[in-house]
Order: C-alpha cells, then sequence, then structure tokens
C-alpha cells in the first residue's frame, strides 16, 4: 500500500514526523507538505503564480503553497506512482464541528477525495504536551481496519483523538460533526505606526456537542471518526427552493 501524506502545519511539524514514522509500518510511505505552517487554509489552491517543490534531508517534500496545492500536486503528475490513499495531519489541535470548514488538514482529505481516493483527516486535540504517539496509533489502527474491510471508495473520515496515553483511550465511536458558538470578536490593536491592526478572534466554544457528536466522544476520551462528505447540498431543502422560485414572475 502506498499513502501519500500531508498537513497543514508544514513539513518540519512534530505530528508530520510521529505519523509518518507510525504509518511507514503498514504502508509506503510519500509525504508531500507545505513548506511553513498554513493552517485555515481551507481548501484554497494557489492559481497566480507557480508552486515550487523542495526535497528535504527528511526524505519530505516541501511545497511553497497550500495543504490543497501540495495533495494537488502529487495527485496530477508530480509524483511517479500514484498512492492508494491520502492522509492529513497530525494537526496540533482539534478539528471538530464548525472547524473542518476552515481546516487545512481537513481540505488536503478532501483533495485527496475530490481526486478519487479514499482520505483520512487527523488532528489531536490539545494545544500543548502533545501525546502524538497517541493520534499516530489510532490512526494506523483505522487503516488496517481499511485494508481488511474497506469502507466505500467515497470515504473521508475526520479523525480527531483526545490527548491523553494511548491506554486511556476508551475506544472509537461514530461521530457527527457539532457545532460551536459564534467566533469570539476581533483582537484589535496598533502597529508601531499606529496603524489599526486586527487578529482574527478563537473559535467559540462547543455549543451542539451532546452525545453523538464529535466533542461529546473526545470529552469523554473516545477517538471521534466522523463521515465527510463532499457534496454541500442540502437535499432537504431543493424542493421547498422550487417552490419559493416559482413565484418569482
Amino acid at each position: 500500500m502506498h499513502i501519500l501524506l500531508s498537513n497543514d502545519d508544514g513539513y518540519l511539524a512534530p505530528g508530520l514526523q510521529a505519523i509518518a514514522d507510525e504509518l511507514d509500518s503498514v504502508a509506503k510511505v510519500t509525504v508531500v507538505a507545505p513548506d511553513r505552517n498554513r493552517s485555515g487554509a481551507s481548501n484554497s489552491l494557489t492559481l497566480h503564480r507557480p508552486l515550487r517543490v523542495s526535497k528535504t534531508p527528511s526524505g519530505f517534500y516541501a511545497v511553497d503553497g497550500t495543504p490543497t496545492d501540495c495533495v494537488h500536486l502529487a495527485l496530477t503528475g508530480m509524483l511517479e506512482e500514484e498512492p492508494d490513499m491520502v492522509v492529513s495531519g497530525i494537526n496540533a489541535g482539534a478539528n471538530l464541528g464548525d472547524d473542518v470548514i476552515y481546516s487545512g488538514t481537513v481540505a488536503a482529505a478532501t483533495e485527496g477525495r475530490f481526486l478519487g481516493l479514499p482520505a483520512l483527516a487527523v488532528s489531536l486535540s490539545a494545544r500543548e504536551n502533545y501525546y502524538f504517539a497517541t493520534a499516530a496509533k489510532a490512526t494506523r489502527k483505522i487503516i488496517e481496519q481499511l485494508l481488511s474491510n474497506p469502507l466505500s471508495d467515497d470515504t473521508i473520515l475526520n479523525i480527531n483523538v483526545p490527548n491523553i496515553p494511548w491506554q486511556e483511550i476508551q475506544g472509537f465511536q461514530a461521530t457527527r460533526l457539532g457545532y460551536r458558538h459564534r467566533a469570539e470578536p476581533v483582537v484589535q490593536q496598533r502597529d508601531p505606526y499606529q496603524q489599526k491592526i486586527y487578529w482574527v478572534g478563537p473559535a467559540g466554544p462547543a455549543q451542539d456537542a451532546g452525545p453523538g457528536t464529535d466533542f461529546f466522544a473526545i470529552e469523554n476520551n473516545y477517538v471521534s471518526v466522523t463521515p465527510l462528505q463532499i457534496d454541500l447540498t442540502r437535499h432537504d431543502g431543493v424542493e421547498p427552493l422550487k417552490n419559493w422560485l416559482s413565484a418569482i414572475s
């Protein structure tokens, strides 16, 4: 098996190295990742300048672009051998609920699926003292299960792992995305020239976080596994919209 590994924290991120080392025991691993931290890049592609790729001393490929750029390049001509799966992570921080809209980690996995491969996005729910080994082991176990019992080809799994030692993990739960309260206000400051500058505020706290959600699983020390889809259509809204539009003369 050949796994394309990417992330949004950059090719030097310790979470990327941790998962590369873990997956090396079950597959050939090729790493194509941003040359710097590109968190929050979502699904953006670089269209108005060329992209440069360099091979690092670790053997990883570093791209001066977004996570989506990395996967797109790898799957549309950069690599001589097409991978069988895309894995993105390990992100240093959770991607729960609304986070998936902005997440470069999830976007890299989404691009893999968009280009025809099953894909996993892996995040560790932590801001310090990271147990990357726990998330790496959880990912390997999910991949081993996929090898022995494959899911459908359009699979995107958003995996969030509690930041605890492996022996404290309670198991794996299939979850849905919860959602957060409104984001915190921007932080206004002034630069040395007294011009106003703004920092985007932190994400809001969990709002929909009850049983069955990714938030609830993490809070109770379970690995959260959420199936995602590319189709954003609100299907139950199509017929009401059709009726609403019919009133326009």
